[in-house]
């Protein structure tokens, strides 16, 4: 029996069937109008009511400047939710969230508002018993950031109560560069401390990278190989299928590099590259991170082991599409880049000498993000000649998305009277081996903010290191040529497959 006052004496701490549920809180979403907010975080936040993981009490506020009743901001996320959420629409569920929505009409400059947002938190507090715990989410354009973080701190909005907790959440891109990364980190902190403070990268809201973690340190058969002795080399891909659609404005200045590498794949390559924590304690965690993201070394020669490339007008899935300096809002003579490619290495013991070669692209051949460690190959075949012909290199392959899941390709002998060896693959998918569906990585960090759970969130350490990594790459850019031109489509420019190449080495075709 459990000895502390008001504590359920049937619960047992070990018990795993009963999942964390955040406690006594509200979220404010500035930029509510958004297609983020639309598409995923409210109906993040409904899938979360739904699955009985929000308090009773919980309650939504809006904050934009369409002149919206509260029930108008209710339809609006009643629509998203129908259209957009991953759970079955129960009307008792609705009916229970809809009692703590609320909208707060004005701009970000607009003192007025703010105040009636102060007022609202308050009022709120009385009704749905929230406590004073509110989480704002910035889901606006970055510029904005500075503003918006400002206001809150000139309310009172973002002061802590004896008991209760505020934070911010904040979306990418985490500023253009070291220098922006730098000034907005310290334009928040100044408001927020760092602890109450949360990044969000959605990659590292999904299963699989989660599962990065799982399957090198809950294993013994992967940790022994997972190093220089063994692995070749690493390819990380994040390759999408689309153009720029209507996002010109935001990425036209921007381009993939900035976009894709300095985030997301910075972050995959430090979980795949990391040593074993202490603990899964979220300091233990970014001090294992932050290790390798300080010995990551750049090429010597950038224009040999670095390409950028923009996609040219072609045919892609049975439609002509427009190359990216055709699309509307884009100046024809934009250098940004829409495919990335680098090559990195680790300076440590564990990866001294071993390539990872990162990549991202719009309009590829499909949509995909995997990590693929590649590993070398036998050092003798006792097989005669032409046995081996067709064998590659061993690969262990982490599938992001979609068809989550793990491959591992290895040699098998062909059936048959002689000794042919070709590679074949083992396949784990989530969808066969688990009924349960994968929840959206949204909804995991949404909860993870509200219990104050910063383990899937990069701290500015890590922004900054990794801002560290790419500057160096976009300054030379800069001052040399153009980006190369691929068709949509394809797999990226013929830059790419020679940087490779000089290595010995090809792409994977994902």
């Amino acid at each position: 029996m459990s000895g502390v006052p008001g504590a359920n004496p049937l619960r047992d701490p070990q018990d795993r069937r009963l999942p964390r549920i955040a406690g006594p809180s509200g979220l404010v979403i500035f930029g509510v109008t958004g297609d983020l907010s639309r598409k995923k975080l409210m109906p993040a936040v409904y899938d979360l009511a739904n699955r009985g993981l929000l308090p009773p009490g919980f309650s939504l506020i809006g904050f934009a400047r369409r002149e919206w009743q509260d029930e108008d901001f209710a339809q609006e996320v009643h629509d998203a939710v129908k259209q957009h959420a991953r759970t079955p629409f129960r009307e008792e569920v609705w009916q229970q969230l809809i009692q703590g929505m609320r909208f707060v009409q004005g701009n970000f400059d607009d003192d007025e508002a703010f105040e009636q947002l102060k007022t609202t938190i308050q009022e709120l507090d009385k009704a749905q018993g929230t406590g004073g715990n509110f989480a704002f989410y910035l889901s606006v354009p970055p510029k904005f950031f500075p503003k918006v973080v400002q206001q809150l701190k000139k309310h009172g909005l973002a002061d802590q109560k004896e008991g209760s907790w505020r934070r911010a959440v904040i979306e990418k891109p985490f500023g253009h560069d070291l220098k922006s990364a730098q000034e907005l980190n310290q334009i928040v902190h100044d408001v927020f401390p760092p602890n109450e403070v949360f990044r969000i990268d959605h990659y590292l809201g999904k299963e699989t990278v989660q599962n990065i973690l799982a399957l090198r340190f809950a294993n013994t058969m992967f940790e022994p190989i997972w190093n220089r002795s063994y692995v070749d080399h690493v390819q990380i891909t994040m390759a999408e299928d689309i153009g720029i659609g209507g996002r010109a404005g935001y990425y036209d200045g921007i381009g993939a590099a900035r976009d894709v590498i300095q985030n997301h794949l910075l972050q995959l390559l430090a979980l795949t590259a990391m040593e074993e924590p202490g603990s899964f304690h979220p300091k233990a965690l970014v001090a294992e991170k932050l290790k390798v993201l300080t010995a990551v070394e750049l090429p010597e020669d950038l224009g040999k082991h670095t390409v950028r490339a923009q996609y040219a007008h072609a045919w892609q899935g049975g439609e002509e599409v427009p190359g990216y300096l055709e699309e509307d809002g884009i100046d024809p003579k934009s250098k940004t880049d829409t495919y990335a490619a680098i090559k990195l290495t680790i300076n440590n013991r564990r990866w001294a000498g071993v390539p990872f070669y990162l990549r991202t692209g719009k309009r590829l051949g499909r949509r995909v993000t995997e990590i693929a460690v590649v590993f070398k190959r036998a050092p003798y075949l006792p097989f005669e000649s032409g046995a081996t012909e067709e064998l590659g290199g061993n690969a262990l392959v982490i599938r992001v998305q979609p068809d989550e899941g793990v491959t591992v390709r290895f040699g098998s002998k062909v059936p048959g009277t002689s000794m042919e060896v070709r590679d074949v693959t083992m396949d784990f998918a989530y969808g066969e081996s688990f009924t349960e569906s994968s929840p959206e990585a949204y909804e995991r960090l949404i909860l993870d903010v509200l219990l104050g759970d910063a383990n899937l969130f990069p701290r500015h350490q890590e922004v900054e290191l990794s801002w560290n990594i790419l500057d160096p790459i976009e300054e030379y850019w800069d001052k040399h040529g153009k980006p190369a031109q691929y068709p949509a489509g394809t797999w990226g420019p013929a830059e790419a497959d020679e940087m490779l190449a000089r290595d010995g080495r090809s792409w994977r075709r994902p």
